[in-house]
Order: C-alpha cells, then structure tokens, then sequence
C-alpha cells in the first residue's frame, strides 16, 4: 500500500481517559515500536492534557531514533463527544473537567506538520482497514467490545464520520423494544451497549445468578467484586463448558448479531469486525455471532459478509490513527 509515500513515517496518538499512546507508524503501517504510553491524568486540566499529547509525540520520535523533520504527518484520536471537522473534544464524559479543546490545531501549531483528527473507536476502525482483519476490503464495520461499545464504519477507504461527527455509534442501535431493553448510559433504554457490553455482561451474570437453580461454578463469584468477576472469568467457565456461563455468552452472541445485523441491511458491507477485551474469547464467540447473523439478517448479504476477530489489539487506535494522517497527505484531506 506504498501508493507512492514510501519512506515516510507517521505518528499516531491514541487519547485513552486514563493513559495515553503514541508510536511512528511507516507507510505500511507498522509500528517502529511499542507505543510509548504516558498517564493521562484528565484532572489536572486540558493545558496539562494538551501538553501531555505533546510529550507522548515527542517520546514516541525520539523512541523510533528519529526527528521531528522525519515526521510526514500526525493523526491524533480522541473519545467523547467531538467536532471532528473542527478538531475540537467538546464534552468528553472521561476526560473531564475538558471543554471545547482545539487539539487539532494546537498539535499541529506546536510540531509545525499536517495533523488529522478522528474519533478513537473510527481510528481504530481505520487501523483494521488498513493493515488489520480488513486489510484488502474495500468495506468493513468494526465493533469495540470493551466497557462500552463503539465502532467505526469505512467505505471505500472512508470514515463514514456523519453530518455531526456521530457515523458509527453502533453502541446505540436499538436492539430491543424500551419497555423490555436495558438502560443505557446514554438515558434510553434497548441499546445494544446495555445488552452487551463488558459491563453489561457482568451485570446480566449477577442478575441471572440470582434466579440459576442449577450448578455453575460462577457461585464462587456471588460476592466478588467486579474487579474479580470478568468477562474473562465468565468466557473461561463458559468454554470449559458451566452451564449458566454459556448462556450467558450465548446471549451476547445474540444481542451483537441483532446489532451486526442492522448494519449489514444499512451498510452492506464485505466484512464485520469484533475487536476489544470480549473478542479475545475468540473463534467459538466469534462462530456463535456468525452463527445468529446468518441466521437472522438479510439472506443474501449475510450470507455473503465475513465476520471476524480484530488482529491489532490495543495497537489499532495507534496505527488508525497514524493511518488517518497518511490520508491526509495521501487523500481527499478530510480525514
């Protein structure tokens, strides 16, 4: 994927609530090496926070042996609520007390190079589009399966970002009536975040704990804290085959099919990804959802759509990222 930038180098930084990533990428997207992370720290102030993403840059040249003047360009990526357009975090719930930041513009005052701006979960999608799951496909939709859950939708080598910077929030497609879906973080009930995400799976374990008359070793986790009780725990019982464990799995299968479904009759796209802390279940989850889709969606697309396991890990929202920036250079600029 040279396409005629060969021998440039990108840095890509990824803005997490409590830490902060930045690694040069090369034109074919790998990494010089690891990520330098630095704490985030959101509540000493954005002044701080800006100039910490400034520091995270400058760690992550010197660590790759290199100068600023070898630096093509720099991609930055951010959550919360945002205007991308203007590189601006507005109201980020887990970077607070920051408001209306222009981080955009001040990196690319301080470092003086192209600097492109995208939401963390569209960048990590980018990074699966470029050398990840999707690398080859002209189409792909990835779902973040962590504490929440977020996404990223790429058509023909374009964020889809939306007229208001939201493209992509499939934490909140609705896969359930109010009356009946769980509450969600965002105020509505019946999203597809409150159902099954990481956080919603453990909730819905001690829930349906409570009622399970039958054995199941997650009883060892009645009182456990929910640093104890993980999905990690509950996808481990699960493959070595509890009972109460695979249901549980089996209806979080089911609830990101529903979601993979409605994006496939909305955007047909060649291939789903499912990456975050839940994906590392790995290829029996990973059936389970290929299983309900085809079972439930469209006939004919879903047939026909791949479904797979994100392959860059913690690393994608670094390399999208990064990736966001050689499309600046590379593309139509709005990226």
């Amino acid at each position: 994927m040279s396409n005629g930038a060969a021998g440039r180098y990108y840095v890509g930084l990824d803005v997490g609530g409590t830490t902060m990533k930045a690694a040069v990428v090369d034109d074919n997207g790998r990494p010089l090496t690891e990520p330098v992370a630095l704490p985030t720290r959101p509540e000493r102030g954005q002044e701080a926070g800006l100039e910490t993403m400034c520091e995270t840059i400058r760690q992550a040249i010197a660590a790759a042996r290199l100068s600023l003047e070898a630096i093509t360009a720099i991609g930055v990526a951010t959550p919360g609520l945002m205007d991308i357009r203007a590189g601006v975090i507005l109201d980020p719930p887990n970077l607070k007390p920051w408001k209306n930041v222009p981080v955009r513009e001040h990196i690319r005052k301080v470092f003086g190079k192209p600097t492109a701006y995208q939401n963390d979960a569209n960048a990590a999608a980018y990074g699966e589009f470029w050398v990840g799951a999707a690398r080859g496909c002209r189409s792909m939709v990835l779902f973040t399966l962590g504490t929440g859950v977020g996404g990223g939708i790429i058509i023909d080598n374009r964020i889809i970002e939306g007229e208001h910077s939201h493209g992509g929030e499939l934490g909140h497609l609705r896969i359930a009536l109010p009356e009946q879906g769980r509450l969600c973080g965002c105020g509505a009930r019946g999203c597809l975040e409150a159902h099954a995400s990481a956080t919603a799976v453990v909730r819905r374990t001690r829930e349906a704990l409570a009622a399970w008359r039958g054995p199941t070793r997650l009883r060892d986790y009645y009182t456990a804290t929910d640093a104890e009780l993980t999905t990690r725990v509950i996808f481990d019982l699960a493959e070595s085959g509890d009972a109460l464990a695979l249901q549980i799995v089996d209806e979080t299968a089911y609830y990101l099919a529903l979601g993979a479904t409605a994006v496939i009759a909305v955007v047909d796209p060649e291939m789903i990804v499912f990456g975050g802390g839940m994906a590392e279940a790995g290829e029996g989850f990973r059936a389970r959802i290929d299983a309900y889709v085809r079972r439930f969606g469209l006939p004919y697309p879903s047939r026909q759509v791949r479904i797979a396991l994100a392959e860059l890990g913690a690393d994608a929202g670094v390399i999208g990222a990064a990736g966001c920036a050689r499309q600046l250079i590379l593309g139509d600029g709005r990226i």
